[in-house]
């Protein structure tokens, strides 16, 4: 079957250039996300830090908190 003059076989190639530009744009921007995510500083340890300031004697009052 032709199209404008166009075989099968060159349908197919240009079906399957769209499908690879597709495709690489896809690839490269699942890459530059993984990248992106991973140059995120890492949380601090808030929870343990408390655990051992109240070990080490620096505690406050709950009490004085709540009011």
């Amino acid at each position: 079957m032709l199209i404008y003059g166009n075989t099968p076989r060159d349908i197919m190639n240009m079906m399957w250039k769209r499908r690879f530009k597709f495709v690489t744009f896809a690839v490269l921007v699942a890459v530059a996300v993984m990248l992106i995510g991973c140059t995120k500083p890492k949380p601090t340890l808030n929870a343990l830090d408390r655990f051992w300031d109240t070990l080490g004697g620096k505690t406050t009052d709950l009490v004085k908190e709540t009011k």
